[in-house]
């Protein structure tokens, strides 16, 4: 059977069917929300701080947006808030027994939902390279010498692996089983040319910003200085990320087979609270009128 683009894309009909995106094996919908909507503030207000005091007093705003590091964050702040958004979404549909639980990505166009699971595989495998690269080759003495640069680089290239982690560790997004096929619907393995392109593409930037703006982003990017080495770092960057999304990948999927384990059949997923908890009684009543009306269909019986 042939498999159309978006199956191929990681885009499944329905779309995310169990639910895996906006709920967690370790807190309810309404937490994981909470959660989420949190660390997007708290990048917000990190973004926009650094923008306007560095703007004001050293005028370097301009080339906020020419770093790696940079649109990496952006990215990140942006899933939180776009995830956030759809994780309370579902957590408000779970306390109704009149409707089927859903959130609102579910029912957008598929293009939307293609681009969410690619934002989803960026920002847990680009805030890891962007922390290994800067505390391996670009930190200095001066890295944590104030308060606000402890602060900006701690956010930037410490916390930023801290929240992909929390990500990666605290949500039942998962990549899809061979035997299982729709048992996820994190990190397709055909996402992996599209990030490395990103990456790719980033070059594009930096050289942009070079030509117009007169200094290189990162100094490892610069030819008249690294020579040789630059490919060695472009080519082996790329193959982080490379590795990086196979161990990502396999770390889902433990995390995900190690819920499965310790959750009782009948649930299918982990909700992370008990079975008496009014939102599963609402949706297993209504699980059951589905069911009711189903029998009295197949018996011809008019109610």
């Amino acid at each position: 059977m042939k498999r159309g683009i978006y199956a191929v894309l990681g885009v499944d009909t329905p779309f995310d069917p169990h639910f895996s995106l906006v709920t967690s094996p370790v807190v309810p919908p309404l937490v994981l929300a909470g959660l989420r909507l949190a660390l997007a503030l708290y990048a917000t207000v990190f973004v926009l701080f650094r923008l306007i005091y560095e703007g004001v007093r050293y005028h370097s705003d301009g080339s906020f947006f020419s770093y790696f590091t940079s649109l990496s964050y952006i990215g990140l702040l942006s899933y939180f808030w776009a995830s956030g958004v759809q994780t309370f979404s579902y957590a408000r549909s779970l306390r109704s027994a009149s409707h089927p639980p859903r959130y609102a990505l579910q029912s957008w166009p598929r293009p939307l939902q293609f681009l969410h699971l690619l934002l989803h595989s960026t920002i847990v495998t680009f805030p890891v390279i962007v922390t290994a690269v800067f505390w391996s080759l670009l930190s200095s003495p001066d890295t944590l010498a104030t308060r606000y640069s402890a602060w900006v680089n701690i956010s930037e290239h410490a916390l930023n692996t801290a929240f992909a982690g929390l990500e990666i560790v605290l949500t039942n997004a998962a990549p899809s089983l061979p035997r299982r096929p729709r048992s996820g619907v994190a990190l397709p393995w055909v996402h992996l040319p599209f990030l490395v392109g990103l990456l790719a593409c980033y070059l594009g930037v930096a050289y942009i910003t070079s030509a117009t703006q007169h200094f290189y982003t990162y100094s490892f990017l610069d030819p008249h200085t690294e020579h040789a080495k630059l490919a060695a770092y472009i080519v082996g960057i790329a193959a982080a990320e490379g590795v990086l999304f196979v161990v990502v990948r396999y770390a889902m999927m433990l995390r995900a087979a190690l819920v499965r384990r310790h959750t009782a059949p009948e649930r299918g997923i982990a909700y992370a609270y008990s079975p008496s908890d009014p939102a599963v009684d609402a949706q297993a009543a209504h699980k059951e009128e589905l069911d009711d009306w189903q029998e009295v269909s197949e018996t011809g019986i008019a109610v």
